[in-house]
């Protein structure tokens, strides 16, 4: 089924000498054509996902496209039944994808790209490491069959996390993933800057793999987090399951809304015990008066889903 809203994620890593221009031009485009969601520009490229209609989407893709270095960023293309974004931001950044490590630069030397078509066989070779770059509360809503799981909080913990492990690794292949791609390209060029050789990375990420290779042949399991309303995406990048706890961000399952401790717009098993009865008051309140917005067909302040920068 085609959806009325196109969503295009994207990322480029390329020389921005005056990201500052750049992002007051695409904010005024984004805003002319009425397209909403998240860019994010540094020194170091642009990264972002944004929603409208096709001809608008059509429009900022391919003036990004123009910027310097980006005529073959990684974009992916996805649709939406209802606006999976409130609001537009265009904001400069130290890094388009955060990890504090100054020296390490992904336009010098980055891993090899293994295309979703290759990356099942590369991931069954024993001799192959499989690290999942993201975050923990996203490797729990779904990932690679025999995944790493590092339990990092943010990207920024990934560097400590991998000196910590570096050892158990020398010696083996290592492929790495991400949800765009975004953070696995940026890890390996650090991995490669510790030292380690043999070193890949999912083109396009998992939701090129999930496009693109077939259900009956994934070696995905369950749904995959994305950064936007939509909160999670499956096979053929069709909408999850999952919702989003508006207490704490965090993406809830089937499973945690049947449990005593989910409330709608309240929390959720994640959250419950950080919050007390006047805490919870407020969010009961908040999540009423979004409703009763809802009910006269806008969009309270209240229902915006916060960017993230991790």
């Amino acid at each position: 089924m085609t959806h009325p809203i196109r969503v295009a994620a994207l990322y480029r890593f390329a020389r921005f000498d005056d990201p500052a221009a750049i992002r007051d031009e695409l904010h005024t485009l984004c805003t002319t054509l009425g397209v909403k969601g998240t860019l994010l520009l540094a020194r170091e490229g642009i990264n972002g996902t944004i929603a409208g209609s096709a001809k608008a989407i059509d429009a900022v893709v391919a003036r990004i496209r123009a910027l310097p270095g980006c005529a073959d960023a990684e974009i992916k293309f996805s649709s939406a039944a209802t606006p999976p974004f409130h609001r537009l931001k265009v904001r400069l950044k130290r890094e388009i994808v955060t990890m504090g490590e100054p020296d390490i630069d992904p336009l010098a030397d980055v891993g090899a790209y293994i295309a979703p078509a290759d990356w099942n066989a590369l991931i069954a070779d024993p001799d192959t490491i499989v690290i999942d770059t993201r975050n923990d509360y996203e490797v729990k809503v779904g990932t690679f069959a025999g995944a790493v799981d590092p339990h990092t909080a943010s990207f920024r913990d990934f560097p400590a996390w991998f000196r910590h492990h570096q050892g158990e690794l020398a010696g083996r292949k290592v492929a790495m993933f991400c949800t765009g791609g975004i953070r696995c390209e940026k890890a390996t060029a650090f991995v490669k800057a510790q030292g380690m050789d043999e070193v890949y990375h999912l083109h396009g990420g998992i939701l090129r793999y999930l496009e693109e290779v077939p259900a009956a042949e994934s070696l995905w399991q369950g749904e995959c987090f994305v950064f936007d309303e939509r909160v999670a995406v499956g096979h053929g990048l069709t909408q999850g399951s999952h919702e989003l706890c508006r207490a704490c961000r965090m993406p809830v399952s089937v499973e945690d809304r049947a449990s005593p401790l989910f409330a709608e717009g309240v929390s959720c098993p994640a959250c419950h015990g950080t919050r007390d009865d006047a805490k919870r008051a407020a969010l009961a309140e908040r999540h009423r008066q979004v409703k009763l917005a809802e009910a006269r067909g806008e969009t309270h302040v209240g229902a915006a889903y916060p960017a993230r920068d991790d």
